[in-house]
């Protein structure tokens, strides 16, 4: 049976088959039987990364096989999402090295995205904390594979979107934390510049992203809040806080359908920028903030990708070597702000190298924000694009659900590299997604 399925950005819809499996035997009997297909955790990415039409499931097999205190690390499933996982680990002392900005993303989608977070300039991608992963090759076969024993295959499935096998599970090292808590400091940039140069400084924090008004003009262009943590000791708490490593347990708003599409237009978008700077600028300084406000705020809204209607939307990220990110990011701007087609999930990150085939991250600063899917909206993306390669830059695989082959190719210089190796793995007709055929990976 066929089911209608989406990614985050409810766009594009498909008529997909889901199938799932509950044990390695399982998974290795499907593949062999129902190739092509490609893997699937919670459907996080935004494009169609982990569309196509049979999708495998790794959500059935989602448990927490071990944690080693004594070595820092935790063994778990490729299905189990880094919320339960975090809820299990932080009472223990116990962080991720890397968390993007949802808890909603599973081990195997965070190695197969190679996500990054808000400490990417300080402590890399996520594969550079994966010890090994047990890996279901096309031919049927499980390998466990590490970046000392596997070298290209190991920073070919890290980043490369599904396309190598079946993430079954993996080992993952932690960071110690003796607090749930995060100690924040909100600064106030009156412009794009301004914002750079203070993400620049922000270097020696851990933690640090910037909230940027894409639809500020003129002397406001690229105006920020700057919000830089680090985890909180036991020392930085109120004295009334009960437990330092208990996490607060709140009920999250939900959408619950799709709302009109003229709910986001221009005016709204500039009237929620508008009153978002406000409130935060008046606030400005340090704060104690619990971790998953500081990292995952828009999980307090579930299904808040409801807000851009039945029609869905798109997110674009890229991100500029550092040559040329002041110039490419205020051209980025311009071209936005032009459009009338503003963006108020606006984020501007400073990051540091990365290190798989097809990993997003450079040494440079990454914008993304987030546009209802239409016309409109691809006629600026194409705008987007050419001032992106025209800088050097790229845009990242998990966020895509429309870049061409070309935009691939010019962006990561390793794609006919990751392509020839799934040549040797004889993976074409076995992995396969809507985006890997139209990017020809």
């Amino acid at each position: 049976m066929s089911d209608l399925l989406t990614n985050w950005g409810n766009h594009p819809r498909v008529s997909a088959t889901l199938l799932g499996y509950e044990s390695d035997e399982q998974a290795r009997d499907l593949v062999s039987r129902r190739a092509p297909l490609i893997p699937r955790g919670l459907g996080r990415c935004y494009g169609d990364s982990s569309l196509a039409p049979t999708v495998l499931s790794t959500l059935g097999r989602a448990r927490i096989i071990e944690v080693d205190a004594d070595l820092g690390s935790c063994t778990c499933d490729a299905g189990l999402s880094l919320g339960r996982l975090l809820g299990e680990i932080i009472p223990l002392g116990w962080f991720l090295p890397v968390v993007p900005g949802t808890r909603e993303v599973t081990i195997g989608g965070a190695i197969a995205s190679d996500i990054h977070g808000k400490n990417h300039h300080a402590a890399g991608a996520f594969s550079r904390y994966v010890d090994w992963m047990d890996l279901l090759l096309p031919d049927g076969g499980i390998r466990r594979i590490t970046p000392e024993s596997d070298t290209d295959l190991f920073h070919a499935t890290a980043g490369g979107m599904g396309l190598t096998g079946i993430i079954l599970r993996a080992r993952v090292r932690l960071v110690p934390v003796s607090t749930a808590f995060i100690r924040k400091e909100t600064v106030v940039a009156p412009d794009l510049d301004a914002a750079m140069a203070l993400l620049k400084e922000s270097e020696s924090w851990t933690y640090s992203v910037a909230w940027i008004d894409c639809q500020a003009r003129g002397r406001r262009m690229g105006r920020s809040l700057i919000f830089r943590g680090e985890h909180a000791d036991p020392g930085d708490l109120p004295g009334d806080t009960p437990e330092p490593l208990a996490l607060p347990r709140g009920r999250a708003l939900t959408i619950p359908f799709n709302l009109p599409s003229l709910t986001l237009n221009p005016l709204s978008v500039r009237a929620f920028n508008e009153v978002y700077f406000r409130r935060n600028a008046a606030s400005a300084g340090g704060s104690i903030e619990g971790l998953s406000r500081f990292f995952f705020p828009l999980d307090a809204v579930d299904n808040w990708n409801r807000i851009y209607g039945r029609r869905g939307f798109y997110q674009y990220q890229a991100v500029l070597p550092m040559g040329e990110s002041e110039k490419g990011v205020a051209e980025m701007l311009k071209r936005i702000s032009a459009s009338g087609l503003g963006s108020f999930l606006a984020v501007l990150k400073l990051m540091g190298h990365g290190r798989g085939m097809l990993s997003f991250p450079l040494r440079g600063f990454t914008l993304a924000l987030d546009f209802p899917a239409g016309r409109r909206t691809l006629a600026l993306f194409d705008e987007l694009d050419a001032l992106v390669l025209r800088h050097g830059g790229r845009l990242y695989l998990t966020k895509d659900a429309r870049m061409s082959r070309t935009m691939l190719d010019e962006g990561y210089p390793e794609a006919d590299r990751f392509r020839e190796l799934r040549r040797q793995l004889n993976a074409d007709g076995v992995f396969a997604s809507l985006q890997s055929r139209r990017l020809g990976l």
